[in-house]
């Protein structure tokens, strides 16, 4: 993920350099700070790319922050913009309304409306970013002036959904490429708009969208829970708040069913433990993954991998 620190320029450059490269040519945004906190000034970011979306994180002193229709001529971006806000809080005016956005909260828009923002704690700036290309959502909204930036209110069902896919798109986003990554952007995409209340989540886009969330999030289910021996579907489902019916429809495309995913991530836990060091008992790996059976784990593991955790072990050596 390519970074860039502000520690790596003389303090008296580091504003001006945020200012004009950073914020103005990257970002798309004018900003200002009072001249006497311009030695005290500090700012990184990073980003990357995910299958056509750009993923960035950025920390930094406070500042004032505009968006005015001058910047936007001059640097048009035309996405889809979902922001997380990892520390402190952020004070937001946008299509009208003010709000704030507190840590650990989500807000959306389209990145070329009018809009200004400034911290609200001495955190300063910590936040996440991930920009999409509007036409992807085309399909399901027409205009841009349909999306000011506004907060997602968190609550049980579809806004609950978005955050929770929102969490496991920036955690696997250093491994997803190719179709996968593109994929995992269009689900990403739908459920902002979705949760928006700009797309009916009976429309069919919409409940692909809502389907690969809800898949995502009984893996993220399971792995979270992987050392539990009693990970039956009507657990797992209740977590998820939908029938087991519906559990296991969500496994039928992907050509695996629902209890032999579950085995299969205990026996990939159970293969890095053994890859471990120093050395655990293989009983402890067992059920620490799961297995309620030793002779279950091990008949597992040999059908598995064909060859016995004892000598998988040996093997690593």
């Amino acid at each position: 993920m390519p970074s860039f620190s502000t520690d790596d320029l003389p303090q008296h450059e580091r504003f001006t350099h945020w200012r004009e490269v950073r914020a103005k040519n990257i970002f798309g945004v004018s900003i200002d700070l009072d001249k006497d906190q311009h030695a005290q000034f500090h700012g990184r970011c990073s980003a990357m790319s995910i299958g056509g979306a750009a993923l960035v994180e950025m920390h930094a002193s406070s500042y004032h922050v505009t968006r005015t229709e001058r910047d936007i001529a001059r640097s048009p971006s035309d996405s889809l913009c979902i922001y997380q806000q990892l520390d402190g809080g952020g004070w937001f005016e946008a299509g009208g309304s003010e709000f704030i956005v507190s840590a650990g909260s989500l807000a959306t828009s389209h990145s070329d409306l009018p809009y200004k923002t400034t911290p609200t704690t001495d955190a300063g700036f910590h936040l996440r970013l991930v920009k999409i290309p509007f036409a992807r959502c085309k399909a399901l909204i027409e205009r841009e002036q349909d999306l000011p930036a506004r907060p997602l209110h968190v609550e049980p069902g579809l806004t609950t959904l978005f955050a929770d896919y929102f969490s496991s798109f920036v955690e696997q986003a250093p491994h997803l490429y190719g179709a996968g990554a593109e994929a995992a952007v269009q689900t990403l995409a739908q459920l902002a708009i979705v949760a928006r209340g700009m797309a009916a989540p009976q429309e069919q886009r919409s409940r692909n969208a809502i389907r690969a969330g809800l898949l995502q999030k009984a893996r993220q289910t399971i792995e979270n829970n992987i050392d539990r021996s009693h990970l039956s579907p009507a657990t797992i489902a209740g977590l998820l708040g939908i029938s087991v019916r519906q559990l296991h429809l969500l496994f039928e495309p992907t050509g695996t069913t629902y209890a032999r995913y579950v085995l299969s991530r205990r026996l990939e836990h159970a293969r890095l433990l053994l890859s471990q060091l120093p050395p655990r008992p293989v009983a402890d790996i067992a059920y620490a993954c799961g297995f309620d059976s030793l002779s279950t784990f091990y008949r597992s593991f040999r059908t598995a991998f064909g060859l016995s955790p004892a000598d998988f072990r040996d093997l690593q050596k």
